[in-house]
């Protein structure tokens, strides 16, 4: 006869239960590390977590700040792709050129200019990589001071006075105020004050890079500076790039102000210079429509990941490399 052994389901610990006391013995385990890392993860729930969690939320929700919040389900995404005209016709397009230009063309030059600079003597490259800098500094005094003063819409505006001096126009233009120029003033400010830490990772990567590995492509018939730069170079400081490349992607993305700071109001003239953020400020913030601007948000969120993933594609490390 078969003995049958009969095994009391009651006392056999649930898989969730195990789940737990596993952890909990590696966070007891490696209490000393969790310890450490403790204020970091603290700050980064409650002030990245927890505010991403709340517009995803919000997003799904119509919401006034003043009244409860009331679920509508896609209702919010389906009114930008059907009836937001502002968003299609203005932020999304001006969006989408001011990345192309500020971001990849702005990121080569930023790469190209900091490989110049390491080219000079030791002696006086701090001194012009500060002068390259430092406009990232100064920030939005820099917009007000500089750049109104030289788009300034009258005869002492530094462009007016010189284009008028040489002959090339009779009147002053508008700069700031005329739609068919105002979309490539900010691409151009926005790339000369986008020699920030990104400039500064690049010019220390070239540091980074084994000199040897020079020697050794001269050998293996590399003949100029363009293919040391594009077969030991860029290979060699793929960190430096990939940090680069990830702040350049959110200076872009997160670019806004930059509009409000040169035209002085918060919608730019005719939306010539209305990004995807100046249109989540103009519902957050002016028309308090809050759950739609959190939807705004989010799909911003989505477009800076997509980003973020072509940026790892394109400069993470790979399988097999060092």
């Amino acid at each position: 006869m078969k003995s049958v052994v009969s095994v009391d389901k009651r006392s056999a610990p649930s898989i969730p239960l195990m789940f737990i006391r596993k952890l909990l013995s590696v966070l007891y385990r490696d209490r000393l590390s969790y310890l450490f890392l403790a204020p970091f993860m603290l700050c980064f729930a409650f002030f990245i977590l927890a505010p991403v969690c709340m517009a995803i939320f919000m997003s799904f929700t119509s919401y006034d700040g003043f009244q409860s919040p009331t679920f509508i389900g896609f209702r919010n995404f389906i009114s930008l792709l059907t009836q937001d005209q502002i968003f299609m016709k203005y932020a999304l397009p001006n969006t989408l050129k001011f990345a192309f230009f500020v971001g990849p063309i702005g990121y080569m030059l930023t790469f190209f200019v900091a490989w110049l600079i390491y080219q000079m003597p030791k002696s006086i490259r701090d001194l012009v990589s500060l002068a390259f800098y430092a406009p990232s500094m100064a920030g939005g005094v820099a917009l007000t001071v500089v750049w109104q003063a030289a788009f300034s819409g009258d005869y002492v505006g530094y462009l007016n006075h010189l284009l008028i001096k040489i002959g090339l126009i009779e009147t002053p233009i508008l700069w700031l105020q005329s739609p068919s120029y105002f979309l490539n003033i900010m691409i151009i400010v926005t790339i000369w004050m986008s020699f920030g830490v990104g400039f500064l990772a690049m010019l220390a990567g070239f540091d980074t890079v084994n000199k040897e590995l020079y020697e050794a492509g001269r050998i293996d018939g590399i003949s100029n500076r363009l293919q040391e730069v594009f077969y030991i170079t860029v290979p060699s400081m793929k960190p430096q790039m990939l940090f680069s490349s990830v702040m350049a992607i959110v200076g872009t993305l997160k670019a806004g102000a930059i509009s409000t700071q040169l035209s002085g109001a918060q919608i730019s003239p005719q939306y010539s210079g209305h990004l995807i953020l100046n249109h989540i400020d103009d519902y957050a913030f002016l028309r308090y429509e809050l759950g739609y601007a959190s939807m705004i948000s989010v799909v911003l969120l989505l477009i800076s990941y997509f980003a973020m993933k072509l940026s790892y594609r394109l400069f993470g490390q790979k399988e097999g490399e060092s």
